[in-house]
């Protein structure tokens, strides 16, 4: 996967990760100054398949580790079962609010 291209669009709140000139996948966030919420992981149906929202999820995580300023709260169901599978990078997870 190294003829990607990954971008963070902050004026558009979202990761991105293209293959050429192609967009194949997104992940849109909020960002409050501490935190960031990932709030949608979507990959171009014709491109799905192929562990492109994996690559953007690994992508945007290192990144933000990178900073070192913000933690992470998975809202999308899929950067939530991204962190299940990557217990390792847990460390960077938003602490969570007892009820």
């Amino acid at each position: 996967m190294t003829d990607l291209t990954f971008a963070d669009e902050k004026d558009a709140s979202r990761y991105t990760l293209h293959k050429g000139s192609d967009l194949v996948s997104v992940l849109d966030y909020r960002d409050d100054g501490r935190t960031v919420a990932m709030t949608r992981a979507y990959t171009i149906p014709t491109f799905r398949g192929h562990g492109y929202a994996g690559e953007l999820v690994e992508r945007a995580v290192a990144d933000l580790e990178a900073r070192g300023d913000r933690a992470v709260s998975p809202v999308c169901w899929y950067v939530a079962d991204w962190f299940d599978q990557h217990p390792d990078r847990s460390g960077i997870l938003a602490a969570r609010r007892a009820s």
